[in-house]
């Protein structure tokens, strides 16, 4: 009972940022998930520094190296070389920065799009929520791969189309939940209070409302941002989406399709980057939704 008594003691004298910040320690997902994607992000960002080659480098001598481990292979390409001679691991790294441009430019996009119309449709209601429901209902009844493929196809394939058609494309589910999370917070007594003291909608919404639905906001920011980074793959895959000679993953898988019997790794490298990517954003956006969910809280 003692012990019970002092552990209780001492979980009261903690601040609400320390009691967060010892649930995310003690929480595996998201230190996996945390660890991996800042690993990932820190090998974007610092890839001219950790390989000698150019990604864009062609050299039809030294092509179709295999990785180190092969009897075959050699230090110099430590991942190989694919069919044009370019570095498998330098083409990786510069990947990774394709990969997760893309992903955080379609999560935002999405995202304002998604949580202005939302919180407007939870917060005001009536004639309001009804035009946004209709608005998200149409959208959920477009399949987003064969409008992307569509609208990809029409326009050309480029980094900054695939940001734009995925940012475009995928805020439903930004609008379905910040709509939910406003309409149970705007009864609530605070807001009630903000409004009686003649608080105008704007103060009310970015200083009551919004800072209650930030986590909710962060948990679909994350899902969102793997959605955009596997259909970023699937179209570059299907040579609709970033054209080469960028070192999108997606596109490294397609051009050694073709080699799958003979040489693998062409396939199976940037395979495993693109899965340990969106496992990781995975695992950091539901720790997150346990670390923050009420229920969950000890």
């Amino acid at each position: 009972m003692t012990d019970l008594t002092a552990k209780a003691d001492d979980i009261i004298a903690l601040t609400p940022g320390q009691i967060l910040r010892r649930r995310i320690l003690g929480h595996q997902g998201v230190m996996i998930g945390a660890t991996a994607l800042v690993l990932i992000l820190l090998v974007a960002l610092f890839a001219p520094f950790l390989t000698p080659h150019d990604p864009y480098l062609q050299d039809l001598g030294a092509r179709m190296i295999p990785p180190v481990w092969d009897a075959r292979g050699g230090w110099d390409h430590v991942l190989g070389t694919d069919h044009l001679g370019r570095d498998y691991l330098a083409r990786l790294m510069y990947g990774a920065r394709i990969s997760l441009i893309i992903g955080i430019g379609t999560a935002v996009i999405s995202g304002l799009i998604g949580t202005c119309l939302g919180v407007a449709a939870g917060f005001f209601g009536g004639r309001v929520d009804m035009a946004v429901t209709f608005l998200i209902t149409v959208r959920l009844s477009m399949p987003v791969v064969l409008v992307a493929l569509a609208v990809v196809a029409l326009v050309g394939g480029s980094l900054e189309i695939v940001i734009l058609v995925l940012g475009l494309l995928l805020w439903d589910r930004f609008a379905v939940v910040m709509r939910s999370s406003t309409m149970q917070i705007r009864h609530m007594d605070y807001v009630a209070a903000a409004q009686a003291v003649g608080c105008s909608i704007g103060r009310i919404v970015f200083t009551e409302i919004m800072p209650n639905v930030v986590n909710n906001l962060i948990i679909v920011a994350t899902l969102e941002m793997a959605h955009a980074i596997i259909l970023e793959a699937a179209l570059s895959f299907l040579g609709l989406g970033v054209q080469p000679p960028l070192p999108s993953w997606g596109l490294m898988v397609s051009e050694g399709k073709e080699m799958l019997f003979f040489d693998p790794y062409l396939i199976t490298i940037p395979g495993a980057a693109l899965f340990v990517l969106v496992l990781s954003i995975n695992l950091l956006g539901d720790g997150i939704r346990d670390v923050t969910a009420p229920e969950n809280r000890n």
